[in-house]
């Protein structure tokens, strides 16, 4: 059975591109770490959609995990037609509020988590020539980012990776995409611990909904894109970024994050 597989699937746009994709007739594997998520959600496609939602609860931080899901793929004998590479966490704060432990985590979600997966299923993709690959970054890959440094860092290699492994496949018929949604309405605040009081730059006003990304996102696949931007004030955001020179860019964030995060330089 070919399924398509979605990492951070119990929520957020995860879960918009799995509900978008059932709706679409695909039949899913979704990871997560919340198993009674992951189940309800699995129960809800596959009776409203008439799919086959399977699911599996793991943290995707742990090394192996790539290996585990690769065995039960094998087990239920399924065939990776799609993967997205979704989850992902952040920080905002100055560099020393968090623990080295946070940081090498978000590292090994971010950036290990999607390499590793990648690795075990595109081998049986390159065999058939076909197969999709989705890699979510971020707004904040494009640049470094003052007070959340260590998240743009991440995406940045998103972004890299993304773009090597597009030109590498698309000769085997692989389509690869970088989805990049800037602030969206998420549970990524509470994640990265930004609190109520630290979120003045990310107004609601400003946000996207997961379903208007993933939205972007199968726009972006209709037209082969190797980048999607969710969003015009993104797009804009994108464009004005680089004509500034960069460290100016750098002071600009800086003062904005300064401000939002409600820090002080003592």
């Amino acid at each position: 059975m070919k399924v398509t597989l979605i990492t951070g699937a119990s929520g957020g746009i995860g879960e918009a591109f799995a509900r978008q994709l059932a709706k679409e007739g695909h039949h899913l594997l979704m990871v997560a770490r919340s198993a009674n998520k992951l189940k309800a959600l699995s129960e809800q496609l596959t009776q409203q959609y008439k799919i086959t939602a399977h699911y599996l609860a793991i943290d995707l931080a742990k090394s192996g995990s790539d290996q585990i899901i690769a065995d039960e793929v094998a087990k239920r004998d399924l065939q990776v037609d799609w993967l997205i590479n979704n989850a992902g966490i952040g920080t905002g704060g100055d560099l020393l509020e968090y623990t080295l432990d946070e940081y090498l985590n978000m590292m090994h979600l971010n950036m290990d988590a999607m390499v590793a997966l990648t690795y075990q299923f595109l081998p049986a993709m390159r065999a058939r020539k076909s197969g999709t690959i989705i890699n979510v970054g971020s707004m904040a890959g494009f640049n470094g980012i003052p007070y959340m440094n260590v998240y743009a860092a991440t995406k940045g290699f998103v972004m890299y990776f993304t773009q090597a492994l597009w030109e590498e496949n698309r000769l085997y018929n692989i389509q690869t995409m970088l989805l990049c949604p800037g602030a969206t309405e998420t549970g990524f605040f509470d994640a990265a611990k930004i609190g109520g009081e630290r979120k003045s730059m990310f107004s609601t006003k400003k946000m996207e909904t997961p379903e208007q990304v993933v939205t972007a996102a199968m726009k972006g696949l209709r037209k082969k894109s190797i980048l999607t931007i969710s969003g015009f004030q993104n797009k804009l955001m994108k464009s004005i970024a680089q004509i500034i020179p960069v460290k100016t860019a750098l002071k600009i964030y800086g003062n904005m994050m300064r401000k939002s995060l409600n820090l002080v330089i003592k």
